[in-house]
């Protein structure tokens, strides 16, 4: 049986409209728009620069053996331009599950962002070739090659699941994972939530923010607010 170890050559697609739109919108009002779920870790963080702006691609997801990356091989040859790979070890922190050497082949693949549940090794190649990766930190020790391990198949971060084909939105606060079918809705939301909020910027920065709402929240909540020194 070859549940576990097999690669499914086709995804199910959103428009690219829809993908280079949602990587123009900040990640946390992307996040807020799904009723603030669907967001990675915060274990799997940037590694190496800070990025300019977000960045979007279309998830290809890989599920491996804790600490093994053939399928990652396999999931470098077989990614387009503009792809995401977005790997799930299990959370395994035993092993480094891509290096220089991939990243380089990565970059010329033209791969929009790499995605890792555990961690990386040769931190210093992402110093100047401008690819962005996350991963829960680095570890000198490489990874095995041997299997098993499956290709475009839904994968799980922590309860967040992917699946091949979903939008991936990732900036410097972290990665948001934009379900494929609801992918349209959620950028229409997502564009009203960001106008919305940069108007709250401009108020905040010039003073005339309505902060109103908090006590109105703390007496609907029950808060008792005492005018006096606590004795």
């Amino acid at each position: 049986m070859s549940v576990g170890f097999r690669v499914f050559n086709k995804r199910k697609l959103p428009t690219p409209e829809v993908v280079k739109a949602l990587g123009e919108l900040p990640s946390a009002n992307v996040a807020d728009v799904m009723n603030r779920l669907n967001s990675l870790p915060a274990s799997t963080r940037l590694q190496g620069p800070r990025l300019a702006g977000p960045v979007s691609g279309v998830a290809l997801t890989v599920q491996v053996s804790a600490g093994d990356n053939l399928a990652i091989h396999k999931a470098l040859n077989m990614a387009q331009e503009g792809d995401v790979i977005i790997v799930s070890n299990g959370g395994a922190q035993t092993q480094a599950l891509m290096g220089e050497v991939m990243f380089s082949y990565a970059k010329f693949k033209k791969v929009a962002a790499i995605v890792f549940d555990g961690p990386i090794r040769d931190l210093d190649s992402l110093d100047h070739l401008d690819l962005p990766v996350y991963a829960t930190g680095t570890r000198p020790g490489g990874p095995m090659k041997q299997g098993p391990g499956q290709i475009n198949v839904p994968i799980s971060f922590e309860g967040c699941v992917v699946s091949p084909g979903d939008v991936v939105l990732a900036d410097n606060d972290g990665v948001v994972i934009v379900p494929r079918a609801d992918a349209e809705a959620v950028l229409a939301a997502g564009q009203a939530l960001s106008e919305k909020d940069q108007a709250k910027v401009a108020a905040a920065n010039d003073g005339t923010l309505d902060r109103s709402w908090v006590d109105a929240a703390l007496a609907k909540a029950g808060c008792e607010i005492i005018d006096a020194a606590h004795e």
